[in-house]
């Protein structure tokens, strides 16, 4: 055989054992993936030893629909986003019946003091402009006090001197702090007890300066009580007390009443007007009948008229027969986010808390702007002040446009009953 015929069998063989091992490897490749894939256990890389990962709860009340969140910010200019904020938690008012204050007397035996809370608030945005917004839970990070105002139930009447500078007055609160500026904000310098006696030195709308031995500062005015000792002992021996002398007509009353009234005014009602408008056929449990003097009470603490708090518990509570109302304590449903209402809705442990706590919620978030001096010597956050109206308020208060004009056909069938 010639040496060229040799070179090229050789060539021949090399190139088919080539093609040969080449066919061969990749049949060992496909099998070896066929294997894993069906019969092989899989490879994790990542894990996480603890319990399985859920949806994520932001309450009992509510939890994030993971596929209704993405399809919601899929759609063409929505998108919605939750932000979590720490916010003041307020305190719930408590109050009892004291036979050794004259009648119509108010006396703070406990301060309040405010807690913190974290809310969990959803947004919604079409096109970047907020659409909607939503309280869905709530977590309290420092509890509140309890404030304990004893009301008055004994003969005579509550005195309406006014203290003036150089004054001597009592604490009435169990402790009451002393601060040295009047904010609730500045730094505590002492802490009086009960029936301390103090010299009024300053006032400054809510707020006292005083000296008490050697301590002075700010103290809360509403904590104090004046002693008018001649006064009151005029007045228990008194036999002609005409509590009606300050008592407006029905004339009065209704010349301002109007859908642009001022409501961080009070009524002006007295305590026996309220309960005769309050008394109603459509108060089926006597809630709000049972309830009148409350209404009263928070004109006189906190500045607000009690018809219009009235006339939202009416409206909210279809006069009190809500199963919240009912079950919860809650006329205003209060807390009660549109996701899920009733678990979202404060509990209360009577009819006054959430009455007094809601005056507070007005006056000091709604009713007036920013700074303004309200009661126990806080100020206003205005954060949703929008003039203190029926229109104002329902810019931010009520998600329903015509709630205004359902709580101003209330008052205006309150005021003319009486």
């Amino acid at each position: 055989m010639r040496a060229k015929d040799k070179k090229r069998k050789y060539i021949f063989f090399t190139l088919r054992n080539i093609i040969i091992f080449s066919i061969v490897v990749i049949s060992i490749f496909y099998i070896i993936i066929f294997y894993h894939y069906y019969f092989g256990e899989s490879v994790v890389y990542a894990t996480e030893v603890s319990s399985p990962i859920e949806e994520l709860t932001l309450s009992k009340a509510e939890r994030i629909d993971i596929d209704s969140y993405i399809e919601n910010n899929s759609k063409e200019g929505v998108k919605e986003e939750y932000t979590v904020e720490e916010v003041e938690l307020e305190f719930i008012t408590k109050y009892k019946n004291n036979a050794s204050l004259p009648k119509g007397t108010l006396q703070v035996t406990q301060e309040g003091r405010k807690g913190k809370q974290q809310i969990t608030t959803k947004k919604t945005y079409e096109n970047d402009q907020l659409i909607s917004e939503e309280q869905v839970s709530a977590k309290i990070t420092k509890a509140a006090v309890n404030k304990i105002v004893e009301v008055g139930t004994g003969s005579g009447r509550a005195s309406n001197y006014e203290v003036k500078v150089g004054d001597t007055v009592y604490v009435t609160s169990d402790r009451l702090s002393v601060m040295v500026e009047p904010s609730e904000e500045s730094q505590k310098v002492a802490t009086l007890s009960q029936n301390d006696e103090l010299k009024v030195l300053e006032i400054k709308g809510e707020w006292y300066r005083i000296r008490s031995g050697s301590t002075i500062g700010y103290v809360k005015s509403e904590a104090t009580t004046y002693r008018n000792y001649v006064q009151e002992e005029a007045e228990k021996n008194s036999s002609n007390i005409n509590t009606s002398t300050s008592q407006k007509s029905k004339a009065e009353l209704l010349s301002t009443l109007s859908f642009g009234m001022a409501l961080n005014k009070p009524s002006g009602l007295t305590l026996e007007q309220f309960k005769t408008i309050l008394s109603d056929s459509k108060d089926k449990n006597k809630i709000f009948e049972q309830n009148a003097e409350y209404f009263y009470y928070i004109e006189k603490e906190y500045n607000i008229n009690g018809v219009f708090v009235a006339a939202v518990g009416i409206h909210e509570s279809n006069w009190g027969t809500s199963k919240i109302a009912q079950e919860k304590y809650n006329l205003f449903g209060y807390g009660a986010y549109d996701s899920n209402p009733y678990n979202g809705a404060y509990t209360f442990s009577d009819y006054s808390e959430c009455i007094d706590l809601l005056a507070r919620v007005f006056v000091k978030y709604y009713l007036n702007p920013a700074g303004t001096s309200i009661y126990g010597g806080e100020t206003a956050s205005g954060k949703y002040y929008n003039g203190p109206t029926l229109s104002g308020i329902n810019q931010k208060y009520a998600t329903d446009k015509n709630w205004a004009n359902s709580v101003y056909t209330t008052m205006k069938y309150l005021y003319n009953k009486l």
